[in-house]
């Protein structure tokens, strides 16, 4: 097998959920890596993550997972906040990184968790369920595909068009300083 076919091998393991992707030192993107969740979930993820990453490493420990599950009205005992991470933790570091915790709702989608805890944590972070995790035929899956890219792409408009008639407002406000702060030279 060629490296080019065995890359491919590789790949199609992954996306299919058969294999994980190696963690030597590559680049986490959500995006690519979690296709059955939309931006909009990646973003409210990312955002509690990093919400309740106090110390700003990059990890949830113990106490910052023990908060942030107090926080969503689900207090869990120290046993089963180590049950939770161990369900997760794929570097067996006694931590949860960003894409163990995105891990979590990918696998409630799937229905493959088995901690109590985890599952009350994915049911808790409200964001709508996309994608084509349900599809019963190649065909379906395939349509389904193409309209999640269309509506990624939608998004991805949306935030731009958002973004410029932020700068557009943020000049008109520049520009109206100016003007009376002209008034005074």
């Amino acid at each position: 097998m060629s490296e080019l076919a065995s890359k491919f091998a590789k790949r199609r393991a992954i996306e299919e959920g058969s294999a994980a992707p190696s963690a030597t030192g590559a680049i986490f993107n959500p995006y690519t890596e979690f296709k059955e969740l939309s931006r909009k979930e990646i973003k409210e993820y990312t955002s509690t993550f990093k919400k309740y990453d106090v110390n700003k490493d990059g990890k949830l420990d113990l106490q910052e997972l023990k908060y942030l599950m107090e926080k969503l009205g689900h207090p869990q005992t120290h046993i089963s906040l180590k049950a939770m991470i161990k369900e997760v933790d794929e570097d067996n570091d006694g931590e949860m990184s960003l894409r163990e915790f995105m891990l979590i709702f990918v696998r409630a989608t799937r229905g493959e968790l088995v901690c109590a805890g985890l599952t009350e944590l994915a049911s808790s972070v409200d964001v709508a369920e996309e994608g084509v995790g349900g599809a019963k035929s190649f065909f379906e899956a395939h349509a389904n595909a193409q309209e999640k890219d269309k509506k990624n792409e939608a998004e991805i408009r949306a935030e731009q068009e958002e973004k410029r008639e932020a700068r557009a407002a943020a000049a008109a406000r520049k520009k109206a300083f100016k003007e009376k702060a002209s008034l005074f030279n």
